[in-house]
């Protein structure tokens, strides 16, 4: 069980600021299995935040305001003792997996590594990183795809920031991904190539995805993508860390900074190959997204992508509008000018 677990399908009212000086605004807020989901009275997603990012602004006052980011550019108040808790139960497991580590939390691990040496994984790399992908919690994979971003971030630049389009993006996310995946999509202005997804659900976005073409069937066909790989980011990260790697997650519930950094570049650089033609369009059907924008900006002539214009499963026009016009036009002015 992890720290996440008892809370499950977790919902309480909150009071919402989406940027400094704004009207505050009532909304619900729904603890997913590593995020926070802010949305309206309508059940129309506002928000959606990291739980391994997520920040406490006035520890141990009631009630508690949290925010997405340091700097406090959304805040959101609570006062449900419940979803109070069940927040700080993650940050509290987060902390534990940074430099400082809480000795039952290691105890467990080293016991479980114990084992699996036992019998003799140390031997089979690839199901070491099985185990590994199979114990390692919600909240270390949310921090080790914390650490990924930030490391692509060096070379990215901020995340594109505005009220407006991160609503949109919400709504998308919403919309594509099935429930209880957690993470969220962000997107960078530079730096990432397509769509690239980290541990912990979050799916990064190249600014041109949402810039370059006239609706969002082609963002949301990388998206897409990315979820028809069925692979566990972090089992990729594994795969490239190596043993050494791998049993120190195992047995710490850390990854060095080099492994990550070194992972986050040659990601950005080389990203991971696609899924096949039936699995990309099984993820299709199931979200009722047509194949072929995504397949004609993969290739302007179609000839590499045929298979994907040819059987694309909504040919028969039953394809579900992925955003309404007006959250288009503000997921476009996303990254300003």
């Amino acid at each position: 069980m992890t720290a996440l677990s008892q809370y499950q399908r977790l919902e309480c009212p909150g009071v919402w600021t989406p940027e400094p000086g704004a009207r505050r605004i009532n909304v619900i807020v729904s603890f997913g299995n590593s995020s926070l989901v802010i949305s309206d009275g309508n059940n129309r997603a506002l928000s959606h935040w990291s739980l391994a990012a997520t920040e406490r602004v006035n520890p141990d006052e009631s009630p508690a305001f949290y925010s997405p980011t340091a700097e406090a550019s959304e805040l959101l108040e609570i006062d449900d003792d419940t979803m109070i808790e069940a927040i700080e139960t993650v940050r509290r497991a987060v902390n534990r997996t940074r430099p400082v580590r809480g000795r039952l939390r290691v105890l467990g691990l080293v016991g479980s590594a114990a084992a699996v040496l036992a019998l003799g994984v140390f031997w089979l790399p690839g199901a070491l990183a099985r185990h590994t992908v199979d114990v390692v919690p919600d909240p270390t994979r949310a921090e080790i795809g914390a650490q990924l971003f930030q490391a692509i971030d060096r070379v990215s630049g901020e995340p594109c920031r505005t009220t407006r389009g991160e609503r949109a993006l919400a709504k998308m996310h919403t919309r594509l991904v099935p429930p209880g995946a957690g993470g969220g999509l962000i997107v960078l202005p530079d730096g990432v190539r397509g769509a690239v997804s980290l541990p912990g659900g979050l799916i990064l976005l190249d600014r041109r995805l949402v810039e370059d073409y006239d609706t969002p069937d082609v963002a949301a066909g990388y998206v897409l993508a990315e979820l028809s790989r069925h692979e566990d980011p972090l089992m990729r990260l594994l795969d490239t860390a190596g043993v050494r790697a791998t049993l120190r997650l195992l047995t710490t519930g850390t990854m060095s900074e080099s492994i990550l950094t070194d992972y986050a570049e040659a990601l950005v650089a080389t990203p991971p190959t696609p899924a096949t033609i039936d699995q990309q369009l099984a993820e299709f059907a199931r979200a009722k997204v047509s194949s072929t924008p995504y397949a004609y900006a993969k290739d302007v002539t179609g000839e590499a992508t045929l298979p994907l214009i040819e059987a694309d499963p909504m040919r028969g026009g039953d394809a579900v509008e992925v955003l309404a016009d007006s959250d288009w036009v503000a997921l476009q002015g996303i990254c300003g000018q």
